[in-house]
């Protein structure tokens, strides 16, 4: 007699697998009990129609997952062991119910913009991905392939790859006067930034950052304890009497600044503001962490150096990512600062994730080595600059039109903050209908901060343009379709 019913159903997975999940199916409800026997492969195989092999195989992976036992010339029985004795039994057995989960610090689920979804993309760091030179960097990875030392794919070098820290060492003492006696390779900028919090922030420690900031380096702050104290900016960036007065009143432990290209404004911090700030966290004893995410792309002169190329105390660490050079998948950030930190960055990168993709590290070592990387930057610096002439091209027309917005066109960067002059609160949601992506000013304040500078949803009146990351023409009809939903009354 066959244990259960079962038909085979030829459309679906291997009919071994399926018999096996029938009888696996009806142990767990207890329609066979346990340390029952059951039939011969040769009789379950004329009851169901089957191959007596496809029955063995079956029986074989139940054996080997636990549930069947096979005995020496008596064949298979369920194992007596479950804790399951029939369907009787079962009913009698207590329903386990979910009970509520106590996490250390409840987060919500990341919600992630698709950005392919819309037909206009605005997003302020998103690089032209259809210029990247797939074939010229497959022809990399098909080198580093082709010559790996497989040693390499072990454990080890939790830093990275000494051939990828080599180039970028080396493209830092050119591009940007940045001697990095050592780095951190990690998994884009985000990485790093964790890391760094992780080092310094133990629960209550205070972490200063500009009111209007990067949301993902306060939430990585935030989740390791840290309370926010925002500091006040104007038209040339931080607020320096705001910070020394926010220093004296808290512990102020890190200093998040976006010196360059300030995140959201654009906004480039002077070199006399650069020094005082500097020299007040020297005196209270505050580190700097210093995001420098789109350093390359500076238009109109050459780009002040980073504030770690001249750090003389050892209180700058400093963070950037080739994924506005390359994309964000690549995941290729780096850190950059004295040895004492970059060690004990290292000890918590191994309790992560060990280390970064070898193929990928090497593929970029090798790209920049033969001169690729700098020629590639060079044409996207190239575009980047005639899409942002664009843009302003395009913003100044509106305003020749009558709308009351204003912008300063930036040195650089990937994106402008433009003055709507009219509350915006609201219009991210609209333009999503209209396939527009873009951020408004709302998005860049962090609610939850110690001491918070949120303003009111009536003074939320900029916007954040990326121009990268698609051409002219769609460009200048996205703005249309946008200015149609901030200014009706002005284009009706």
């Amino acid at each position: 007699m066959h244990p259960i019913a079962f038909t085979a159903q030829h459309d679906k997975e291997a009919i071994y697998l399926q018999l096996a999940g029938a009888l696996r199916n009806a142990i767990k409800a207890g329609e066979l009990m346990t340390g029952a026997k059951l039939s011969s492969a040769r009789t379950m195989a004329s009851a169901y129609q089957l191959n007596r092999h496809t029955v063995m195989n079956a029986l074989q992976l139940l054996v080997a997952e636990g549930w069947l036992e096979a005995r020496e010339k008596s064949g298979y029985f369920v194992t007596r062991t479950l804790p399951i004795d029939s369907s009787v039994e079962q009913e009698k057995q207590p329903q386990y119910i979910p009970k509520p989960l106590t996490f250390a610090q409840p987060m919500s689920d990341p919600v992630t913009a698709e950005l392919a979804q819309y037909k206009y993309n605005f997003a302020g760091g998103l690089p032209d991905i259809e210029q990247f030179p797939f074939v010229e960097f497959k022809r990399a990875l098909s080198n580093v392939c082709q010559r790996i030392d497989a040693k390499k794919l072990h454990y080890g070098a939790v830093g990275g790859e000494s051939e990828l820290k080599f180039q970028i060492q080396a493209y830092l003492q050119r591009a940007r006067n940045l001697q990095a006696e050592d780095l951190v390779v990690c998994n884009g900028s985000q990485e790093a930034l964790f890391l760094s919090a992780r080092v310094f922030i133990s629960p209550g420690d205070y972490v200063a950052c500009e009111s209007l900031g990067y949301p993902p380096a306060r939430k990585a702050f935030s989740a390791c304890g840290a309370r926010i104290i925002d500091i006040h900016q104007d038209e040339q960036g931080l607020c320096v009497a705001d910070l020394e007065a926010q220093l004296q009143r808290y512990r102020i432990k890190l200093l998040y600044l976006t010196p360059l290209h300030q995140y959201p404004t654009t906004v480039t911090l002077s070199p006399t503001r650069r020094l005082q700030i500097y020299q007040l966290c020297y005196q209270y004893g505050v580190v700097i962490i210093e995001d420098d995410y789109d350093h390359e792309f500076h238009y109109r002169c050459q780009p002040l150096q980073p504030m770690a190329s001249d750090d003389p105390a050892g209180i700058v660490i400093y963070i950037s990512t080739f994924s506005k050079i390359m994309f964000a998948g690549a995941r290729v950030g780096y850190i950059c600062a004295r040895t004492q930190i970059l060690e004990q960055i290292r000890a918590h990168k191994q309790l992560i994730n060990h280390k970064n993709d070898v193929l990928t590290q090497l593929g970029v070592a090798y790209w920049m080595q033969t001169g690729q990387f700098e020629r590639h930057l060079k044409r996207m610096t190239k575009l980047y600059k005639s899409r942002s002439e664009a843009m302003a091209q395009e913003l100044r027309r509106y305003q020749q039109m009558g709308l009351p917005l204003s912008f300063v066109y930036p040195d650089g960067g990937m994106a402008m903050w433009v003055e709507c002059g009219t509350n915006v609160h609201g219009v991210k949601a609209s333009a999503r209908k209209h396939g527009i992506y873009l951020q408004t000013q709302d998005e860049f304040y962090f609610p939850d901060s110690e001491r918070s500078l949120l303003p009111s949803a009536t003074d939320i009146t900029h916007v954040r343009l990326g121009f990268a990351g698609q051409d002219t023409m769609l460009m200048s009809q996205g703005l249309r379709q946008l200015m149609l939903l901030i200014y009706p009354r002005y284009l009706s």
